[in-house]
């Protein structure tokens, strides 16, 4: 018997996943899309690069947009490649969240498909 809610948004990639039978006994307490989600948590800095993301958008004019690079080089100038994709993670669980926006060429767009160069805005 599949719920009624038919897909969740993931704790840690913040990608949205579909219902599976085998989580028919267990579906309500689902909160990661896999293995790897599940081993790989939010730590202290995915939550930094959630703030950083939220501070840099309210030093913005309003439907002002920021690249997640910026984010990334704000908590780590010399290494900022490497948490691009934790950026990239960190808003789409702000967009499940309802803080955040995802935009490509001026259109929202949905954070679990996106595929490309991304910009954030607040809501």
């Amino acid at each position: 018997m599949q719920p009624t809610e038919q897909s969740k948004t993931c704790a840690a990639c913040g990608r949205s996943f579909a219902w599976r039978r085998r989580w028919a006994r267990c579906w309500d307490e689902v909160r990661y899309c896999s293995d790897r989600c599940r081993r790989h948590k939010p730590s202290a800095l995915d939550q930094a690069l959630e703030d950083k993301v939220l501070e840099l958008l309210a030093q913005r004019q309003r439907g002002a947009t920021i690249c997640p690079s910026e984010a990334a080089r704000a908590l780590a100038p010399d290494d900022w490649r490497e948490l691009m994709e934790r950026t990239r993670q960190a808003a789409r669980r702000l967009v499940a969240d309802g803080r955040l926006q995802i935009v490509q060429r001026g259109a929202v767009v949905d954070p679990s498909t996106a595929r490309g160069p991304i910009r954030l805005r607040l809501p």
